[in-house]
């Protein structure tokens, strides 16, 4: 009774504070005054035992069905943040009234498309930090959630995880209560989806009571994580959450704030970046890829070291094929946006201005939680990159592809002209979920963009990358392992063509486009490149071989010389339209003019039934042959031009 009345007191101090809208992310100093005895009275009736058997937590940019967000305080941005989002997820508002809810969401011209309102109490907008953490069990891939003590004296926003866990039927694994008692946030955790997990070491300064094996254990048993890598906590970063200077765009790509050298927090982001490097690779045992995006000064030009608000752009959330990223109405804003666009081609990457949020230590990624997809199909890929050796053998695409329900079918998709869409190849199931196919070897230089594609026994569909095909891996073929050949390319006749001689050295793999055109009084023929023969006189083929190629021409007149006619042309001389009585029951005749010299010259001709007419008025003075060729023979004639 008596721990029961002091609980009473304890949550009615803290509704008083909570009373003060909005709170800020951190701790207020009223909260301060009351979190040891707030701990000493966590309620008892909470607290699971971890999955039977090791889950696996998704990463953000695998599939996910929804986002929660509290409707507690910054309606204006929570508002933009649902025009967005619900056209790739269903979005669940938590709120006390949704009928206001609704009613501010139609003043900005945002319907209740894909929204569910569930009504519950709460404290704080802050759902990343206490909001379920989405995992995944092992063996069944069953969606379920997990819950730790939220480290804020804030019992409402506390048990948010078990109302969407009953909102939605999902079993919530509680690590509340000793020996799996874990005090932690949302926005200082983030995962690869290959169990690698990252934190700051706030996750052991808010846990002093346990050891830090004690927390790797906790971690494990009940998200899967494990290595469990933490970095020294941020001089000027408050509330030492990682999202506000760091995010996993994939699971080889590290998006890492970045300072004017010697400012702010930006040494300590830099010893953390070289600690991770040097001590830990992707899950495909290789370096991180690292790209660098400003850590802006505020309006007046200061940084956090000079009492400014921590602005950030990597507070985002990737929502399926949906990027939000917060903006604050700075010229850097556009530079940030374009460095996700070309990190993540294919994604929606949208601006919303948190500059009215980020005072209270938090911006997009803060204010949302996002909810994984049910029956996932995990699809682990090492991707190809740039530099890749050029073989004649093709590119072979690996993957782990798995799924609770079985895989009935996997392809590559790949390209070299992504305009003119994307050829398949299927993938050939080896052992247990492992997958391969390979890419048609190309050209030296091209560049293959390519994705996986695999559907399950439920007629699921899911690719890798998630936005394939408007977003897909890419890789360039270079010729440092290509051999040299030669291609010796003649002419048979008076023809020409644009690659002419012996003994051309060319890389192996180069692709060549042979072109053939006749000259005056000769016609194309054929292509003859090393035993085969093209009928077409523009031809591309690839080096792979010392190869021969021999285009072919025909005389013309020779072809006709038996069967010719004269032609009857006036008047003669002309100095403007010649007219000839069409000799032929052709309507397109080839009609040619050759000049003294021998060679073609242009003119204008209209083709009648009865009759054929040349624009003469432009042509020199002089003696012209006319030809006119239909159905195997020619005829000619001659006219003067005065």
């Amino acid at each position: 009774m008596l721990r029961f009345c002091l609980l009473t007191i304890i949550f009615a101090i803290a509704t008083s504070v909570f009373s003060q809208q909005p709170l800020p992310k951190g701790m207020t100093q009223a909260e301060r005054l009351i979190w040891d005895e707030y701990l000493k009275n966590y309620p008892s009736d909470r607290g699971t035992a971890p999955p039977a058997e090791t889950p696996r937590t998704p990463a953000e940019w695998e599939e996910m069905q929804g986002v929660i967000i509290t409707w507690a305080a910054y309606q204006q941005n929570l508002r933009e943040i649902v025009r967005h989002a619900k056209q790739y997820v269903t979005v669940y508002i938590v709120c006390s009234n949704p009928t206001t809810v609704q009613n501010y969401l139609a003043e900005g011209g945002v319907n209740t498309d894909n929204i569910v309102f569930v009504e519950a109490d709460y404290d704080s907008v802050w759902v990343r930090d206490y909001g379920p953490q989405s995992i995944y069990l092992n063996g069944t891939n069953e969606l379920a959630f997990v819950d730790w003590v939220y480290n804020r004296s804030r019992p409402n926003d506390d048990v948010i995880p078990s109302v969407m866990g009953a909102e939605l039927g999902v079993p919530v694994y509680q690590m509340t209560q000793a020996p799996n008692r874990l005090i932690a946030t949302g926005g200082n955790f983030m995962t690869d989806g290959h169990h690698q997990g990252f934190s700051s070491e706030l996750i052991l300064e808010e846990n002093s009571t346990l050891t830090e094996e004690q927390i790797d254990n906790i971690k494990y048993s009940y998200m899967g994580i494990n290595p469990y890598i933490k970095m020294t906590t941020l001089p000027y970063d408050d509330i030492h959450h990682i999202d506000m200077h760091m995010k996993l765009l994939d699971e080889e790509t590290l998006l890492v704030g970045q300072y004017p050298e010697g400012v702010s927090d930006g040494p300590q982001i830099e010893a953390n970046l070289s600690y991770i490097l040097n001590n830990y690779q992707t899950p495909y045992g290789r370096p991180y890829r690292v790209l660098r995006i400003p850590m802006p000064a505020d309006e007046y030009g200061n940084y956090p070291d000079d009492w400014s608000d921590y602005l950030t752009y990597t507070n985002a959330v990737i929502l399926n094929g949906l990027v939000l990223v917060p903006i604050y109405g700075l010229p850097q804003d556009d530079e940030a946006l374009d460095i996700y666009r070309k990190a993540m081609p294919g994604y929606n990457v949208v601006g919303i201005n948190m500059r009215n949020v980020i005072p209270a230590s938090g911006a997009i990624h803060c204010i949302t939680r996002e909810i994984a997809a049910n029956d996932p199909i995990f699809i682990s890929h090492a991707p190809y990159r740039n530099g890749v050796d050029y073989s004649t053998q093709g590119y072979t695409v690996d993957a782990t592809i798995s799924s609770a329900e079985g895989i009935s079918n996997a392809s590559v998709y790949w390209s070299t002209n992504i305009t003119a869409g994307f050829n398949e190849v299927t993938m050939q199931q080896g052992e247990g979920e492992s997958y391969t196919a390979t890419i048609p070897s190309q050209p030296v230089n091209s560049t293959v963009y390519y994705y996986i594609s695999a559907t399950n026994s439920n007629s699921k569909t899911v690719a890798k990358p998630l936005v394939a095909p408007l977003g897909y891996y890419e890789f360039e073929l270079n010729s440092t392992s290509a051999s040299t050949h030669f291609l010796d390319v003649t002419t048979s006749g008076n023809g020409y063509t644009n690659f002419i001689g012996n003994n051309l050295e060319f890389t192996e793999g180069t692709l060549l486009t042979l072109s053939a055109s006749a000259s005056d009084g000769w016609q194309f023929d054929r292509w003859e490149i090393s035993g085969t023969t093209y009928q077409t006189s523009e031809v591309q083929i690839t080096i792979n071989e010392n190869l021969s190629a021999t285009a072919y021409f025909t005389e013309v007149s020779s072809v006709f010389a038996n069967m010719q006619g004269k032609l009857s042309l006036y008047p003669n001389p002309a100095s403007g339209m010649v007219r000839i009585a069409n000799p032929t029951t052709s309507k397109n005749p080839v009609v040619l003019v050759v000049n003294a010299a021998g060679a073609n010259v242009s003119v204008d001709t209209q083709v009648q039934n009865n009759e054929i007419t040349l624009n003469a008025a432009t042509l020199p003075s002089g003696v012209y042959l006319v030809k006119i060729i239909a159905a195997n023979r020619v005829w000619s004639g001659r006219f003067v031009k005065m």
